[in-house]
């Protein structure tokens, strides 16, 4: 589904899609499980010089490998969005260091007349995933001795102690 900027100066663009797996492409290591489904509104803000403002609500399954048994995880992602885009600063001029204002960091920018609705979804997708991905909170992860998944299978390694030398640190984490 396509926003252009010539259509949103006339009016408000409401939406409601299913997007299937397979449709948009995300990172290696991320696959969709689930459709999208997504809702929300698109509307070009007034007195801003082309900035658009994209509002709804996402609900997808991803897949991931978990961080700690590296099986496959499932993260269910349900909420809300509220995302501001601009066209560029300066046309025709090479990207350069410019300063940020406040609030200015959560503004993405788009190029051309107009939004491709795939493209927000899989920013906001892939923003929105943990940072650490695992299966279960209970996951016992892969012992570091032998290799073997501690979820499927209770190894007899001992794990080496830890070095006195780094005692001093480990109370800083508790």
């Amino acid at each position: 589904m396509y926003f252009g900027v010539q259509e949103l100066e006339q009016r408000k663009i409401l939406f409601e899609v299913s997007i299937p797996p397979g449709e948009i492409e995300y990172l290696e290591d991320l696959r969709q499980i689930s459709p999208i489904e997504t809702q929300g509104s698109v509307e070009l803000l007034g007195n801003t010089l082309g900035e658009i403002r994209v509002r709804g609500h996402l609900k997808v399954t991803m897949g991931a490998l978990c961080d700690r048994c590296l099986e496959q995880a499932q993260i269910p992602l349900d909420s809300d969005f509220d995302l501001f885009y601009r066209p560029p600063q300066e046309a025709g001029h090479p990207a350069a260091e410019v300063e940020l204002h406040e609030g200015e960091a959560e503004i993405a920018f788009y190029d051309g007349d107009g939004l491709q609705l795939n493209d927000i979804l899989r920013e906001y997708v892939i923003l929105s995933m943990p940072m650490h991905k695992v299966c279960s909170e209970a996951c016992l992860g892969i012992c570091p001795v032998c290799g073997q998944n501690r979820n499927l299978k209770v190894c007899a390694c001992e794990e080496k102690p830890v070095d006195d030398r780094w005692a001093a640190l480990k109370s800083l984490i508790n």
